[in-house]
């Protein structure tokens, strides 16, 4: 049976094959077949909790693109003055826009106002 495997490479995951158990067990290094676990080239593996998480620089490519679809979903919101909590909401979009800068980032988002 083939199954995902991921090609590992100093705790990191550097390629990700359709490979059978057999090449899993004779591979000359570390390769690890996926099953349920979620991975991708780049991730980092820890051997001794067999789990894979993503790399500081995913999770802050991760968090830009969260923040460019806020902003882009609420871009509606800036010539519409009489849009309820219109300040509160363009004060989001700046907050949006200086997170990246800030201690909280990438690990705590800003949070949108409340909608009425």
């Amino acid at each position: 049976m083939e199954n995902k495997v991921a090609i590992i490479e100093n705790n990191i995951v550097t390629n990700i094959i359709i490979a059978d158990q057999e090449f899993v067990n004779n591979y000359n290094g570390t390769a690890v077949i996926l099953n349920d676990n979620l991975a991708s080239i780049g991730w980092e593996y820890n051997p001794s909790t067999s789990t894979f998480t993503k790399n500081q620089n995913e999770i802050i490519e991760d968090a830009r693109v969260w923040r460019d679809a806020e902003i882009k979903a609420t871009d509606f919101i800036v010539p519409l003055t009489d849009f309820p909590n219109h300040a509160a909401w363009i004060t989001y979009r700046q907050t949006l826009r200086d997170w990246t800068t800030t201690e909280d980032f990438p690990n705590t988002k800003p949070t949108a106002p409340a909608e009425l």
